[in-house]
């Protein structure tokens, strides 16, 4: 028996220098007799203008296919990932990286242009709609503004060897996760990809079974009680970033008394109110906020793994955490019990029940 819940997969890999992620999904494609599709995958990073928190920016990402054209899984970057890159390194040629301040604007952009089109000529279609031509910078650099001279977006070469950044973006599986990830891995493996300092695993659960407020308190109430326990029995990465409790309005929300009777679309509304964010260890905005390209529950806290078996174990883990509190019938009283009540108590198979148990000994005797 499987992991039984439909499941995504997002884990964080190096690229040996000398290859890309694009090496790496030619790959996968050519095992299964497909293709590679080239595609736009939206970013959000830090900005350096005065007054501007973050860019928006979309950046190479590409598609492996099967034989039949179905997706085996998308290779992209991800900004969290910065020590292992020569930030000094040249670009490489058709890499570059296209950036906005404005979302809206992004995905006007992704749906426009070409990401197939070289770097001089990306932006055409967009300059197009606002009746001006893109500009060709010295530096490299590509420019459209409106008709008023007001920025829209920049197209530039990608530097400091982002291209060896490579987040492995499995389709949502409902079975046979072990497998579908044991092949990936293993030719990441084979080619010399390895984990990155900051690497991390991301696990997206779908939520559809989980939308009740009973079910969010139960949820609420156990991962903010274990949460730094949890971490530790999986072994997150001190060094990735992006993770961090759930905001203190939350926790006060799911316990006040009356939530859990809540409908879903009360609870939903109340939960939107809390400040809620995905740079956590648990992510619950893509729930409450129903995103529909992506309704899920993330769990954010495993480390980069080339290991199938490790991160379906520990995706084996949560599922039955999430099962727990679907069926147990009240929201989960305070209180200080160990990690091990927990998992004596959620509804693991033996032999998940024995490792994990286990892991949770040797941990308290250290």
């Amino acid at each position: 028996m499987g992991l039984e819940w439909k499941t995504g997969f997002e884990i964080e890999l190096l690229a040996p220098r000398g290859l890309t992620r694009f090496d790496l999904a030619s790959r996968v494609a050519r095992r299964r007799g497909g293709s590679v599709r080239r595609f736009f995958h939206p970013q959000q990073e830090p900005g350096g203008a005065d007054g501007q928190a973050i860019f928006e920016n979309l950046t190479p990402g590409f598609e492996a296919l099967d034989s039949e054209g179905r997706p085996l899984a998308r290779f992209v970057d991800d900004v969290t990932l910065q020590a292992d890159f020569d930030r000094k390194a040249a670009a490489l040629s058709g890499w570059y990286r296209i950036l906005t301040d404005d979302g809206r604007l992004l995905r006007l952009i992704a749906r426009t242009c070409d990401p197939d089109a070289p770097l001089d000529r990306v932006l055409a279609p967009i300059a197009a709609l606002f009746g001006t031509t893109a500009e060709m910078h010295a530096s490299g650099m590509v420019k459209v503004s409106d008709e008023r001279d007001v920025s829209v977006a920049i197209a530039a070469p990608l530097p400091g060897e982002r291209e060896r950044a490579c987040e492995i973006v499995t389709p949502p599986l409902d079975r046979d996760q072990e497998a579908v990830l044991g092949f990936l891995l293993g030719e990441a493996a084979a080619a010399g990809f390895t984990c990155p300092r900051e690497g991390a695993t991301h696990v997206h659960f779908d939520a559809t079974p989980l939308l009740s407020a009973r079910t969010i308190a139960n949820l609420v109430a156990v991962l903010s009680r274990h949460g730094d326990a949890l971490k530790r029995l999986v072994g997150t990465n001190p060094h990735c970033i992006r993770l961090g409790k759930w905001p203190d309005r939350l926790l006060a929300l799911a316990a006040t008394e009356g939530f859990a009777a809540l409908d879903w679309p009360a609870a939903r509304k109340e939960l939107s109110t809390v400040g809620l964010t995905k740079h956590c260890d648990f992510n619950l905005l893509n729930l409450v906020s129903a995103n529909k390209a992506k309704h899920t529950f993330e769990v954010r806290i495993l480390p980069s793994s080339l290991d199938p078996t490790a991160i379906v174990e520990a995706a084996e883990l949560f599922a039955a955490i999430l099962e727990w509190c679907i069926n147990h019938p009240v929201v989960a009283p305070r209180g200080q019990e160990d990690v091990a009540a927990l998992l004596s108590s959620i509804p693991l198979r033996t032999k998940g029940r024995t490792h994990w148990l286990q892991s949770a000994a040797g941990m308290f005797d250290r």
